[in-house]
């Protein structure tokens, strides 16, 4: 699905708060900036034909071996990569409502999909629901297939505990996705990374594409991990300010607000459409939010949104309260 994402904020003009992409936009990333306009030289050269320094570095902060990580042009690369590389299992399973990459990325190699598919995706915590699933519940899952991926983009964005590489490497047919993108607010960069056993890496390298990923994102990612920066300062603050914004949505008649356990949460507005709703904040309120109707499972009423500041939440609780003709 190329088009349908969040964060289509190329469609509009003049937007002043997005609250359709569930990546922390309050981040400071001025210091990466200035490294990268430094090193803007490296465009003259290849970068590595497979990315060895950054895995080495990823691998060291996990203590897990380099040959069990495998560094990726962002989440999704890693998803289409997996996708090709067990074309041959030929079944597939996805649990939903979640990211569609993962279906669209197996339909593209020609699986089908069954509930017993040998190939497993699992958002984790999941987009667009934000609920975590518990260590038990993926090893429970993964010997119901022969591989299970679980997808951990937004591993940062929760308080609640989330399986290590490390832990996570036995039973060997697990797969885990992780995202510099997210971890970082680095969207337009592209970089993330696989971690597994490294008779999986082995065999996904096979696959793998030479200079799949440029030379400023490796640069990029070297210089996040060396200076240890944190893109959330105050995750429990945060998330507090979630659960503010969740009340006041939950107290506007005609809105429905269900629970997460990130940054980022759906809603239902009735009697009207989320593409209604995303079009006049659109245009009357320059707020742009996730119009939610095109996940598997979900309906035209459901849309997504990603905590911002204060003063942007409370902009988008008064917009939409004058949507509905609220007192």
């Amino acid at each position: 699905m190329i088009d349908g994402h969040g964060d289509d904020i190329h469609n509009y003009q003049g937007i002043r708060m997005n609250f359709s992409s569930n990546i922390y936009a309050q981040a400071d990333l001025s210091e990466l900036e200035e490294h990268l306009c430094r090193h803007i030289d490296q465009i003259h050269s290849y970068p590595e034909p497979s990315p060895r320094s950054l895995e080495t570095m990823i691998a060291h902060e996990y203590g897990i071996g380099a040959d069990e990580v495998l560094v990726t042009s962002g989440a999704t690369d890693a998803i289409y990569l997996i996708a090709q590389a067990f074309r041959d299992r030929k079944s597939f399973y996805v649990y939903h409502p979640t990211f569609s990459e993962y279906e669209e990325a197996c339909r593209m190699y020609g699986y089908e999909e069954r509930p017993d598919g040998a190939l497993c995706w699992l958002c984790n915590p999941n987009n667009p629901t934000g609920r975590v699933v518990p260590k038990d519940i993926i090893i429970e899952a993964s010997a119901a297939h022969e591989f299970l991926v679980v997808d951990q983009s937004y591993e940062d964005y929760t308080t609640h505990r989330m399986p290590s590489p490390a832990e996570m490497l036995c039973p060997n047919n697990m797969i885990q996705l992780h995202s510099m993108t997210k971890q970082y607010g680095i969207p337009g960069l592209r970089i993330g990374y696989i971690t597994a056993s490294a008779d999986t890496i082995s065999y996904l390298r096979q696959h793998y594409r030479p200079w799949a990923v440029n030379a400023l994102a490796l640069e990029a990612g070297k210089w996040l991990l060396t200076h240890r920066i944190c893109l959330i300062p105050d995750l429990a603050t945060y998330l507090q300010e979630t659960r503010r914004l969740q009340d006041q949505l939950g107290s506007i008649e005609g809105i429905t607000v269900f629970d997460t356990q990130t940054n980022f949460f759906l809603c239902t507005i009735h009697p009207y459409t989320a593409a209604e709703l995303k079009a006049y904040l659109a245009h009357q309120h320059s707020i742009l939010i996730r119009d939610a109707s095109n996940f598997r499972g979900l309906t035209p009423h459901h849309f997504r949104i990603a905590t911002q500041s204060p003063e942007e939440n409370d902009a988008l609780v008064a917009a939409i309260t004058q949507y509905l003709g609220c007192p």
